[in-house]
């Protein structure tokens, strides 16, 4: 037994019906070796990687008919991995990154649920470089403007791989921090635009909900 427990569930993205192993609930947590604990992941955090959140249903209905075409593409803080997966699912050229020790795994799983090859995967702590990893046209992340110290840490991640011609699209549940972040973007070239979107069936307009597409050296277009 891997210390947790898992369960399937069944997810429509743009029209096609998706199987995802997720965490059980909330309350899963499994560190026996403190793997995560040195990461820095608390107990607190631990399960939060393997639920599917609206925020990232909702990016991986934006990455469904988003243009891919010839674009390389990097997902931040992919969790169960449900956008790269779809985008995959689209024959695009992606990885997806994380720092939860079994993110991997799950992403792995997930993609053969859905007669897909495994998504190239790195592991990625956002206060730390990896010039290996390279630039991208296009970086994609779900809900991880949480606190102001994420903010940071992202734009530096931006910084340091989006290419000079790039796009950006982060969804957030309105956590309060995505004007600093549009700020520090425009101080590295972006222009924006936001969409308000729902988060879930409960949501009512004005929704809390954000859709926010950055992009540099081209025409931001909405998504």
């Amino acid at each position: 037994m891997p210390g947790y427990t898992t369960r399937n569930v069944k997810v429509t993205v743009g029209g096609q019906s998706y199987l995802l192993r997720i965490l059980s609930d909330k309350q899963q947590f499994s560190d026996p070796d403190g793997h995560g604990e040195r990461l820095g992941i608390s107990s607190a955090q631990w399960s939060l990687f393997g639920q599917l959140w609206p925020s990232g249903h909702v990016l991986a209905q934006a990455m469904s008919r988003f243009d891919i075409q010839g674009k390389r593409i990097l997902e931040l803080g992919c969790g169960i991995g449900l956008a790269s997966i779809v985008l995959m699912q689209r024959g695009a050229d992606v990885i997806a990154s994380d720092m939860h020790p079994l993110a991997e795994p799950f992403l792995a799983y997930n993609a053969a649920l859905n007669a897909l090859p495994a998504v190239h995967y790195r592991h990625l702590r956002w206060d730390r470089e990896l010039p290996a990893l390279g630039t991208f046209d296009l970086i994609i992340a779900s809900d991880v403007l949480y606190e102001r110290a994420q903010t940071d840490l992202m734009a530096d991640v931006i910084l340091r791989h989006a290419k000079p011609s790039a796009e950006v699209v982060i969804t957030d549940p309105g956590r309060g921090n995505s004007a600093r972040f549009s700020r520090m973007l425009e101080q590295q070239g972006f222009a924006f635009l936001s969409t308000r979107c729902p988060m879930d069936d409960a949501d009512t307009e004005p929704f809390r909900g954000q859709l926010l597409h950055y992009s540099r050296g081209m025409t931001a277009v909405a998504t």
